[in-house]
């Protein structure tokens, strides 16, 4: 499955922390996420990580084209509530995966959930949904 990860400045670390935690499921996925998120991600786990362009330059938009083209199986966008500087990516986002139906967390305890979902097998049904998505390239 293809696995993109966002998060706020506020929520990097806890994205980061998170994919520590669950490295041995993300391991087995295709990961995508925005420059900054991405590259921590990938520094401190060594998991691969399909960066794109940096929120400020247009990430956003480029994970939400591949979700509108059914390329993102599972969203996790670790959001800060208190934050407006990045309303209209969330909103833009949070869109998208309700109109192509992708599993989407904006906090932990959701994306915990979803986690253990895909490594149970219960988001198989993208595969049926989706079954010619095949890894995509930054």
């Amino acid at each position: 499955m293809n696995i993109a990860l966002m998060s706020h400045d506020r929520k990097k670390e806890l994205m980061v922390q998170f994919c520590i935690a669950y490295y041995g499921v993300l391991s087995k996925h295709t990961l995508c996420a925005t420059n900054t998120t991405g590259r921590l991600v990938s520094e401190a786990t060594g998991l691969s990580v399909n960066l794109f362009l940096s929120h400020a330059h247009g990430g956003s938009q480029q994970i939400g084209a591949r979700i509108a083209y059914n390329e993102i199986d599972l969203v996790l966008f670790f959001c800060e509530p208190q934050s407006t500087d990045l309303d209209d990516d969330l909103y833009y986002i949070t869109r998208l995966c309700d109109q192509y139906n992708i599993p989407f967390a904006t906090n932990v305890a959701t994306a915990e959930i979803l986690i253990h979902g895909l490594e149970r097998g219960d988001l198989d049904w993208r595969d049926i949904v989706n079954p010619k998505t095949k890894p995509f390239t930054a």
